[in-house]
Parts: structure tokens; C-alpha cells; sequence
């Protein structure tokens, strides 16, 4: 519906309704898998489904930020042809160009040093022998192209910002988001009502902190322990093309985080085309409320291990994404009347192997084969697909997230260096075998101390060179949203920043968000909390690690947020 009149009411708009057959939110790896695998299903028995993948993005991969390498696994079981070498994947141009040519891990020690764990000490699971280093981004885009010669409907630049219930409280789809609102939520001239899609199953697929997958968690009871999370901030290079090496993998833990009490570690990945893509993860159970997980990043930088590979480069791309860390604990239960929980939306991320994408893309399979299973034996919709779970259960993910249960909690127990030893202990000598499950019952907003308690971080000005600032950084993520628009950051009390977490914790969200979204703002001897809501890069940070968990992240408008290329 498209109007010129501004008096219209977007609260009580009519829409438009379309009924499919499954709706998938997301078109990440996961979301794509399960229409492709879902389609494969109907094609071989004659009778194509009518699925629907909405994306909030401008276009698929527009918003897939990842690391990234990639365990192929679920890729091949999704289609075996790509396990070829001969297969155009693997050719120059393709999504899987790149295999992981040399691995290795280091401890740094402090700023100058580093030593490198030999291979033997390192877990299995931390290996990438067979692995890719990919775009996740290009990967995603590969996939959409594979889903809709299978004959899905991709709607890129639609976000779903609510669901659609039924008299049961079953989920029945989800209703897309208004076009043409201004900030105090009345259409302006153009507005387009956003539309019901009505299906029999949803498949949700929003990827880590999902803003419906939290909704569904919630109303439904769905959550077992703890989810954890961390924030993955990257930087895409071009670099010298005597100092390229494709296919090098190299992670780093240790400094900078150690240093001031946090962990988590680094990475650089020799990709296609003379470029690296470098970042650092930070674990969002850190206690020191003037940590910047942006400023470690720039530090992380300047170790001569990373150093030496981006000096006389140029910086391309930037952008953050908050990663699910919880493991096998956390999962919830990922099915409910009328849906499905897949990939990071349901906390599928391998935290010790560093890696997600493999299981988004199997859980997203998994759950299209539980879908299909129903409606071929005529179930008409609305009820909760327990075999989805069996499935879950009887899987590799299963089993490889069982196997790596241990590591997360044991680094928010026992810190960086003794949590490490952990990890050796329970990943290398015992196999993941332990006869104990450890758990991690303190959320991560609840881990920070009072800023009186707390030593205050003076971070090294960027020289332009190497370390940048947080607004040029944002301005090659090229992040853009609708200016005249609601805030897609809700505070559900909006004086709460000034009056309790500017004095208790000195308003970390100036310092944990990687955007400059938040800052505090002295106006006429007062202070103000101003949220600069277009710089967005669509992390979550601020959604997770808000001490007072005051801030709520929404869907903005459609096509709002980054544009990374080739991230």
C-alpha cells in the first residue's frame, strides 16, 4: 500500500498478506541452507514448495560478517558436487579458492613477544586442515543464487519486525516492517505498509541475538543455561603482494586483552587477491567498564606478528558482529509451535573451533528435512517439530558441540592462561571425554564492576597508518540507515544512562560499542546520552552487554545498516 498522506496511521495501516508455504528469516549461510535443502526435498518429489527467504540486507551478504574459515562439511552434504576440486568453487573467482595452505597459533606474551604452540599442543578442534578461508559474505551470495534457481523467493530489503500468532499462541509467520516512517512513528509522504507473510512453518535464521529468536525464547521459555557471547570487530586489507601467503591461517591470544583481564584472542586469514582479513574477538564477560573492544583491536594490531604483514597496506573494509559462545549448554530448545531455531539465532557457534557457518548450514538443513517430513504426512502447520530435535541430536553438531562443552565456561572460570591449560587438559588429553560438564551461570552484562573499583584504559591515539578511529572505521562498513526514522535502539529507560550508568560504570556503551553509536554529550553544564542511530553497524553489542540491560536493538527499515563486500 503506497499513499502521499501523511495523516495515515501506520499503527492501524491495512496489509497486505501473502500465504506460503515456510517463511525463513535471514539470509545468512543457515537460512539460505534450509531453503535450498527444503526445495531439493519438494523438486525430487514433484511437488516445488513456495518458500520465502526475507533479508533484512539491501541484498544477501550485505550484512555477513564473519572471520572467516569455513569447514566445508554441511556445504558438500548440501550439494556433493562442490566436493570436486574440479568444481567451479574451487576455480579462481570462486567461493572456495582459497584452502587453508599453513596453521598456526600463537600466545602472545606481552606487546613484542609471541611464541607459537606447536602443532601437537593444539586441540584438534582448533585445527583447519581441509578447511577454506572464504567470504562469508560471497559464500552467502553464492548460496542465494543456488536457492532461487531451485525456484525460492528471496526478499532482500525486508526486515521482519514482528510475528505473526495465531489463536494458540502458534507462530504463523512474521509481518515485515513499514517503509516511510519518521521518528515519531507517522508515515510520511510515500509510506508503504509492510505485510503479513503467513506460513505453515518459520524457520528463523537473524543469526547471533536474533530480534525475534530473543521474543521467541522468551515467550515460549525456550532457554536452557546461559547463553554467552563475545564481539568480533574485522578489518579487511590490501597488502603488499611479496608478504601474501593464501590460505595462511594465524590466531593469537593473549595481549592486548590479558592485559587488562579480558579474553578472548585474534586472527589473521591470507585470503584471495593479495588481501588479509584480521580482527580480534573479544568475550563479553569482561568486568572493566573502560574496556574498548575497538581500542584492543587497534592495539592488536601493532604486534610485529601482524604488524609485518600490514605495514605499506591499505585498509578496505570494517565492520562488527557479536558471536554466540555459551556451546552445547546454552542451546535452547529450538522448536515451538509453528517453528524452528537454526544456526546462531539458536546459539549453534563453536566457540573452541572457532566456527558457526558449518553448523548454521546443517541445523538449517536438518530443520528443512523436519519441516518436509511433516507436510508430506499432512500436517497443515502450527504444531512443534520434535523430530527437528531428534535430528539435532543424532548429528555432527551435536556431538562436536558436546565434545567442546568445556572450553568456553573454563575461560570465564579460571581467566586466559589457566583456561587455556584447561582446554589442553579436557580437548587434547581427554578428547572432549570428560566425565564433568562445567557451567556458566553469571550472564555477561552482569560481570562488570563499578567504575571505582575498576582501573581506568588510556588507549594509544590511532596514527592513521595503521590504528584508526571508530567513525572512520564505520565510514567503510559504508553503513547507512534511513535518517528520518524510530530509533531501532530502544531504551526502555530512557534516564537511566545518565542516572545510574554514567555514575556506576562511567556509561560503558561509549566504550563497548564499535560504532560511536552512544556517546555522552555535556549541553549548557548537563549531561545528555545521545544515540547516533545511523552509524548502527548491527552488532548487538549494546542489546548484550548493557549492565542494566536497558537498550533494546529492533529491526530498523529495510536495507538499513552496513554493506560489506567481501566481508
Amino acid at each position: 500500500m503506497t499513499s502521499g498522506d501523511a495523516t495515515i496511521d501506520p499503527t492501524t495501516a491495512e496489509r497486505e498478506s501473502m500465504e506460503v508455504d515456510v517463511v525463513i528469516v535471514g539470509g545468512g549461510p543457515g537460512g539460505l541452507a534450509a531453503a535450498c535443502r527444503l526445495q531439493q526435498l519438494a523438486t525430487e518429489k514433484g511437488e516445488p514448495l513456495s518458500i520465502v527467504v526475507v533479508e533484512k540486507a539491501s541484498e544477501i551478504g550485505a550484512h555477513i560478517l564473519s572471520g572467516a574459515v569455513l569447514d566445508p562439511k554441511a556445504l558438500f552434504e548440501l550439494f556433493p558436487e562442490t566436493q570436486q576440486s574440479d568444481h567451479a568453487v574451487h576455480q579462481p573467482g570462486g567461493i572456495l579458492e582459497t584452502p587453508v595452505t599453513a596453521d598456526e597459533v600463537y600466545l602472545f606474551r606481552n606487546q613484542e613477544k609471541a611464541t607459537q604452540i606447536p602443532n601437537a599442543l593444539v586441540p584438534k578442534s582448533t585445527h583447519n586442515d581441509g578447511n577454506f578461508v572464504v567470504s562469508l559474505a560471497n559464500v552467502c551470495r553464492w548460496l542465494g543464487e543456488q536457492a532461487e534457481a531451485l525456484g525460492v523467493d528471496i526478499f532482500p530489503g525486508f526486515a521482519a519486525s514482528d510475528l505473526l500468532l495465531g489463536d494458540n499462541n502458534e507462530v504463523q509467520g512474521v509481518v515485515t516492517g513499514h517503509f516511510g516512517v519518521d521518528h515519531e512513528g507517522k508515515a510520511k509522504p510515500g509510506f508503504m505498509a509492510g505485510m503479513e507473510l503467513k506460513a505453515k512453518y518459520t524457520i528463523f535464521a537473524e543469526g547471533c541475538r536474533g530480534h525475534l529468536g530473543k521474543q521467541l525464547i522468551s515467550m515460549y521459555n525456550l532457554a536452557n543455561q546461559t547463553q554467552h557471547y563475545a564481539i568480533g570487530i574485522k578489518e579487511l586489507w590490501d597488502i603488499d603482494p611479496k608478504k601474501h601467503q593464501p590460505g595462511k591461517v594465524v590466531h593469537g591470544f593473549g595481549w592486548p586483552l590479558l592485559e587488562n583481564g579480558a579474553t578472548g584472542g585474534g586472527f589473521l586469514y591470507h585470503t584471495a587477491n593479495n588481501q588479509v582479513s584480521m580482527g580480534l574477538i573479544t568475550d563479553l564477560n569482561y568486568d572493566n567498564p573502560y574496556l574498548s573492544p575497538f581500542d584492543e583491536m587497534q592495539r592488536f594490531k601493532l604486534h610485529p606478528v601482524i604488524r609485518e604483514t600490514l605495514e605499506g597496506g591499505k585498509r578496505v573494509s570494517y565492520g562488527a558482529r557479536a558471536i554466540n559462545k555459551g556451546g552445547f549448554q546454552a542451546v535452547p530448545q529450538i522448536a515451538f509451535p509453528g517453528g524452528v531455531l537454526i544456526g546462531c539465532d539458536a546459539g549453534f557457534m563453536n566457540y573452541a573451533k572457532i566456527k558457526g557457518s558449518h553448523n548454521a548450514m546443517k541445523t538449517g538443513m536438518l530443520a528443512a528435512e523436519a519441516i518436509f517430513e511433516a507436510l508430506e504426512s499432512g500436517d497443515t502447520g502450527g504444531n512443534t517439530l520434535s523430530n527437528y530435535t531428534e535430528k539435532y541430536k543424532a548429528s555432527w553438531v551435536y556431538q562436536e558441540l558436546w565434545e567442546t562443552r568445556n572450553v568456553a565456561p573454563a575461560m570465564h572460570k579460571y581467566g586466559m592462561i589457566k583456561g587455556s591449560a584447561y582446554t589442553f587438559l579436557d580437548q587434547v588429553i581427554l578428547g572432549g571425554k570428560a566425565p564433568w560438564t562445567l557451567t556458566d551461570p553469571v550472564p555477561d552484562h552482569k560481570c562488570m564492576k563499578l567504575a571505582k573499583d575498576s582501573k581506568q584504559i588510556e588507549y594509544p591515539k590511532p596514527d592513521g597508518k595503521l590504528t584508526f578511529n571508530k567513525l572512520d572505521s564505520v565510514f567503510l562498513s559504508n553503513t547507512n540507515h534511513e535518517e528520518d526514522q524510530p530509533c531501532h535502539l530502544q531504551l526502555k529507560d530512557a534516564e537511566l544512562p545518565i542516572r545510574d550508568n554514567l555514575p556506576k560504570y562511567a556509561e560503558p556503551a561509549q566504550r563497548y560499542c564499535p560504532a560511536g553509536v552512544y556517546e555522552v554529550v555535556e549541553e549548557n553544564g548537563d549531561q545528555r546520552f545521545q544515540i547516533n542511530a545511523q552509524n548502527c553497524v548491527h552488532c548487538k553489542t549494546c542489546d548484550i552487554k548493557d549492565p542494566a540491560q536497558n537498550i533494546n536493538w529492533v529491526t530498523p527499515e529495510g536495507t538499513g545498516g552496513p554493506n560489506y563486500p567481501n566481508m
